[in-house]
């Protein structure tokens, strides 16, 4: 076996090397590789300390020869990746960042497959460091001219306009309600961490895709069970991680509205073993709740990126 080198990338050094292109490429090639049983997820379990809790979360890529985990405690997220053939560790990667694209990639790739090709206009409802990367996939996989977004402080809402304008190059205008930020908008993204939903039946027109991207807690709601209903199609990154992490469809099947054996993986949408919708009119769903196999992909991409450009600390054998 040839030298193994174990790289230590710092947050500064995934910001570095990380972009949304090579982010989508690794998500694409991951979603395709799970269709086939080649990538296994387990579910984030949180484990309590006390005064909140340590997150865990891993998975596997059989050919890749990858395995890992991610795991986390107030806001310092680690990614420890290794080599399945014999190398054991070779990487352990500041994931803060890495999660942020990652996750707005996640969302991207359910747009590339899920959303009407001819899809041109954006509402966002929430202007955090997230919604940042969610506006960045969806603009990166469809054609984007127009973006509304709304978030509860006025002084945000304008702020991210004016720096998503600028960054994209898209028309990005702040508006003073979650109902402005869905009218007329062929994708509809939310990104909160609100405990209500901010997405209502009402809301939801025809031929709509919706990204629901912010909540991955049973507590919380992004949307309400009548826009649940509306969906045509409701897909997730991970069938056993949503049934114990998103609130709204935990709540909807509770009501007798949403049936488990409905939700579709995405994988087998992006594999073209699921049809996404079967008119302009239909409505789709995902429901995004950040997975770990999505994790070790991109993560796998930078160790390989990393070497290839003599980047991060080498760590002892």
């Amino acid at each position: 076996m040839p030298e193994i080198k174990r790289l230590f990338l710092t947050e500064a050094d995934v910001t570095g090397l990380l972009d949304m292109e090579l982010a989508l490429e690794a998500l694409d090639d991951a979603f395709r590789a799970r269709s086939s049983g080649d990538v296994r997820n387990e579910p984030r379990k949180r484990i309590p300390t006390g005064n909140g809790s340590m997150n865990f979360m891993a998975a596997s890529w059989t050919s890749r020869g990858w395995a890992g985990h991610k795991s986390y405690v107030s806001g310092d997220f680690r990614v420890m990746l290794y080599g399945t053939n014999g190398e054991g560790l070779i990487a352990v990667l500041g994931a803060g960042r890495m999660g942020q694209v990652r996750t707005g990639a996640a969302s991207g790739i359910a747009t590339r497959y899920m959303a009407r090709e001819d899809s041109s206009s954006v509402g966002i409802i929430g202007s955090g460091y997230q919604a940042e990367t969610q506006l960045e996939a969806v603009c990166a996989v469809r054609d984007i001219k127009d973006v509304k977004v709304f978030s509860r402080t006025a002084e945000k809402r304008e702020r991210f306009a004016s720096t998503m304008s600028e960054r994209l190059g898209v028309n990005v205008i702040a508006v003073d309600s979650k109902e402005a930020a869905a009218e007329g908008m062929d994708v509809l993204v939310a990104v909160t961490s609100s405990v209500e939903p901010v997405i209502t039946g009402d809301m939801v027109e025809p031929g709509m895709h919706i990204n629901a991207a912010g909540n991955n807690s049973w507590m919380k709601r992004e949307l309400d069970t009548a826009a649940i209903v509306k969906a045509d199609l409701v897909a997730c990154d991970d069938i056993d991680q949503t049934k114990i992490e998103c609130g709204e469809l935990m709540r909807a099947a509770e009501a007798g509205h949403f049936a488990w054996e409905s939700l579709v993986r995405l994988d087998r949408i992006v594999a073209g073993l699921r049809t996404a919708r079967y008119s302009d009119d239909e409505i789709t769903l995902f429901e995004s709740q950040g997975v770990a196999f999505e994790d070790i992909a991109v993560c796998g991409r930078l160790y390989e990126l990393a070497l290839e450009r003599s980047v991060g600390v080498e760590l002892p054998g």
